[in-house]
């Protein structure tokens, strides 16, 4: 309609051109009116009332029809800044769950991914293997084991001249059957050094990047798990998640000068996975609570869904590994293949239902999004305050 009126608006004040008055007299028009001495003569005062009552109409009709117009056809700030791609940095994109996320977005058309990961020819081979243009991603190298790496990371990222708009904390360590802890370049246990100390040096110090960002809706993303979520019947299954006092994170969970589980107990493979997924979820609400009012940015949580064939496992005893997906397939139902995992976490970077923050993203069975409720420690407020807190200590940022 703006177009419309648009045309109808030049077409009456174009300059002057040769038309037929009478049958066959040339003159000059603008407006539709004559401007020759001799044509005024001989045209009558009723025809000439008549066509300046026509061009009044004209008129009018044109300004109505570019008043009605959609506000969205003008070129507004907010129509331009979705006229870029979004970026978006992804950890641990290189397989499983963070691949399939790449690839959904990448597939979209809408977004640029900055694949984040230890292994660059690795990433760049499994981004061609998922059939990734490539002008759709960035491989850039981090190494989340090592606060060094972190830091390069985040230089290299701003040297770049790449506006961020969306960043997932997706990269994790599991290490269920491991009897020793084994420690990350810092002197960290490397499950909590990874996927929780790691991901909130890098969140905390991308985080006036992403107030910079001048998309539309910018997010940060926290992968949970229901593992750690004793609410749940699979967060029930021991060992059972519980950062108790936080004795073993404020002592460094190193094993040197305190225990390196972060409640400062035996060391247990598969509980430190599960504690650092509660530090994950608990970070996100600290984040929301600390920064979401003053920028805007959406925080948030999700848990995908079980994807029993990722290489999350690889660590697991091979009996678990075979007998784990057909279980979660045909007897508890909570089986996700990568693929639909994966665009259910470009839903959480993209969707624009799902911008709420503070919120634990979960899907049913019919694959429809629901906001999650959290264990009553995976929602403590004081807790997580105090493990911001200790995490800041630990990383250099207090």
């Amino acid at each position: 309609m703006a177009l419309q009126a648009s045309s109808l608006l030049s077409s009456a004040f174009v300059s002057p051109k040769e038309v037929k008055v009478n049958g066959g007299i040339k003159d000059s028009v603008f407006l539709g009116v004559s401007f020759s001495e001799s044509v005024k003569s001989d045209i009558n005062s009723t025809l000439l009332r008549s066509k300046r009552m026509n061009m009044q109409s004209v008129i009018v009709k044109a300004q109505t029809t570019a008043t009605d117009a959609p506000a969205v056809s003008q070129a507004t700030p907010d129509s331009k800044k979705t006229l870029r791609k979004g970026n978006v940095i992804i950890t641990g994109a290189s397989s499983g769950l963070g691949l399939a996320t790449a690839k959904a977005l990448a597939e979209s058309g809408k977004w640029h991914v900055i694949m984040a990961c230890r292994d660059f020819l690795k990433t760049e081979k499994a981004a061609k293997s998922a059939g990734m243009t490539k002008d759709s991603y960035t491989v850039m190298h981090l190494d989340l084991a090592s606060l060094d790496s972190v830091r390069q990371f985040i230089d290299n990222f701003r040297r770049s001249d790449m506006p961020l708009d969306v960043l997932v904390c997706n990269a994790a360590v599991y290490q269920p059957t491991a009897s020793q802890p084994s420690y990350t370049a810092d002197g960290f246990e490397m499950s909590v050094g990874v996927n929780h100390l790691g991901h909130f040096l890098l969140a905390r110090e991308l985080l006036d990047d992403l107030k910079n960002s001048d998309y539309p809706s910018k997010r940060l993303i926290i992968v949970g798990s229901i593992t750690g979520n004793t609410n749940t019947l699979a967060g029930n299954v021991p060992p059972k998640a519980n950062l108790g006092d936080l004795r073993g994170l404020a002592g460094g969970v190193n094993g040197m000068s305190g225990s390196a589980m972060i409640d400062g107990g035996d060391f247990d493979g598969a509980k430190a996975y599960k504690d650092s997924k509660v530090c994950n979820m608990l970070m996100m609400q600290e984040f929301h609570r600390r920064f979401h009012e003053e920028t805007g940015i959406t925080f948030a949580s999700l848990y995908p869904g079980c994807i029993a064939t990722t290489g999350l496992f690889r660590e697991h005893i091979p009996l678990f590994r075979l007998l784990f997906p057909p279980f979660q397939k045909y007897i508890t139902k909570g089986f996700v293949s990568e693929d639909d995992a994966g665009r259910r976490l470009a839903q959480v970077v993209s969707d624009p239902s799902l911008t709420k923050s503070g919120v634990y993203w979960s899907w049913n069975q019919n694959s429809a999004s629901f906001e999650n409720q959290l264990s009553k420690e995976a929602s403590d407020a004081d807790k997580a305050k105090r493990v911001w807190e200790l995490s800041e200590k630990l990383v250099g940022l207090a």
